[in-house]
C-alpha cells in the first residue's frame, strides 16, 4: 500500500474574490494570517524531519484554505518558489495546490509549470447550475468543463471536489454531478456534505428556514452512492468530510452535516449493503467476510455498528471477519461454511 503523506500551507481568503452562501474560510482553515514565503519554508522545514523514516512513497507540499490560483501572481511566484526548491532537492516529490474553476487560464497555468506543479484541484461543488447560482458560486458548468480539459490539456494532475446538500440539490442532482466527474476521469477528488457554519449567508438562510440540511442519514445515503459512481471510475477519493477544527462552532444551531467520522459512516454503509446482499436469504449458519487491510474496518463498521447490525438482524448466523488483500477497494467478498442454511 503506497504511503503518502501533505505538509499543508494554509492560504486565507485573499485569493477569492467570492462570497459563498457556505463559506466561512477562517473557520474552515483555522488561520487567518497571511503566510509568508519564509513562513512556507518554516512550515516545510517543520514537517520534513517527522516524515523521515516513514518509508513514504510521496511527500506532497499542497497549498489550502482558498483559491490558490487567486492570490496575486507575484505571491503565488514567491510561495512556489520556495517549494520548488524543496522539490529540486529531492526532499518533496509533488507540488499541489487547490482553487476555483474560474480561476484558471493559460497565463496561470504556465505559471504553475514554470514551477513544476504537479496536482490542480478545482472547487466544483456541484455541476447543477441551478445549485452553483442558489450557492452564489460565481461559476457555471461551462466553466467547469473548460477548466478542467486545461487543465489535462497541460499534463496536470486533477482533482474535483463535490459537495452535498447545497442550496437547491436533490439527491439526483449529486449523483448526476458525480457520474459527470467520473467521466472527466480526474485522478482524485474529495467529497463534502454541507456544513452550516456560522457567520455565513447560509447560517441566516438556515434560521430563517429557508435553508434545510439534509439529515445525517441523507447525506450518508447520497455520499455512498457518489463515491460508488467514483470508485467504479477508478478515482482515487482522497477525503469524504471536512476535518474537525478547534473553531468548527459551539451554537448547537449551526455545525449541521459535520461529523468527525464521516467516512468511516460512509464506507461502512457501503460494506453494509454488500453484506446485506449476502445474506439476504440466510437463516442459520456460519460465514467469513473478507475485506482487504485498509478496508477491513469499514467493513466492521463505525464502533462496531456492522458487526452489531448482523448480530441483531441475523441472531442465527455466526459470522468471521478477515483479510485478504487481493480484493479491490470497497469489494466484500463473502463465503458461507458447509452448514450454512438458506431459504
Amino acid at each position: 500500500m503506497k504511503k503518502h503523506a501533505i505538509i499543508p500551507i494554509f492560504i486565507p481568503h485573499i485569493g477569492c474574490g467570492h462570497s459563498c452562501v457556505f463559506c466561512n474560510q477562517n473557520i474552515i482553515t483555522a488561520r487567518s494570517n497571511v503566510p509568508s514565503a519564509d513562513d512556507v519554508r518554516n512550515t516545510i522545514e517543520t514537517y520534513l524531519p517527522t516524515l523521515e523514516g516513514r518509508g513514504l512513497d510521496t511527500i506532497e507540499v499542497a497549498f489550502f484554505g482558498g483559491s490558490f490560483t487567486g492570490i496575486p501572481m507575484n505571491m503565488q511566484r514567491e510561495y512556489l518558489a520556495v517549494a520548488y526548491e524543496y522539490k529540486v532537492a529531492g526532499k518533496i516529490h509533488k507540488i499541489h495546490m487547490s482553487t476555483r474553476p474560474d480561476y484558471i487560464n493559460e497565463e496561470i497555468l504556465d505559471n504553475l509549470k514554470e514551477f513544476s506543479a504537479d496536482t490542480i484541484e478545482l472547487g466544483v461543488q456541484s455541476f447543477d447550475d441551478e445549485v452553483l447560482a442558489l450557492s452564489k458560486r460565481g461559476h457555471n458548468e461551462e466553466d467547469v468543463y473548460r477548466a478542467c480539459n486545461l487543465i489535462k490539456e497541460y499534463g496536470f494532475e486533477l482533482g474535483i471536489q463535490l459537495m452535498i446538500g447545497l442550496p437547491g440539490d436533490t439527491k439526483e442532482k449529486a449523483m448526476e454531478s458525480a457520474r459527470k466527474a467520473a467521466a472527466i476521469k480526474p485522478e482524485l477528488a474529495r467529497l463534502y456534505p454541507t456544513v452550516v457554519l456560522p457567520d455565513t449567508e447560509l447560517a441566516e438562510m438556515y434560521r430563517s428556514g429557508a435553508y434545510t440540511p439534509p439529515s445525517e442519514s441523507e447525506a450518508i445515503e447520497i455520499t455512498k452512492e457518489m463515491y460508488k459512481i467514483l470508485m467504479a471510475a477508478d478515482i482515487n477519493i482522497m477525503r469524504v468530510g471536512l476535518k474537525s477544527t478547534d473553531l468548527m462552532t459551539n451554537d448547537m444551531d449551526l455545525g449541521k452535516g459535520y461529523h468527525p467520522a464521516f467516512r468511516q459512516l460512509v464506507e461502512g454503509e457501503i460494506c453494509r449493503e454488500q453484506m446485506e446482499e449476502a445474506l439476504s436469504h440466510a437463516v442459520s449458519g456460519s460465514c467469513t467476510f473478507y475485506s482487504n487491510e485498509k478496508w477491513f474496518s469499514p467493513m466492521i463498521g463505525h464502533k462496531g455498528a456492522n458487526k452489531k447490525w448482523i448480530a441483531e438482524a441475523y441472531p442465527d448466523i455466526t459470522p468471521k471477519y478477515k483479510i485478504d488483500n487481493t480484493l479491490k477497494d470497497g469489494i466484500i467478498f463473502y463465503m458461507p461454511f458447509n452448514s450454512f442454511v438458506v431459504e
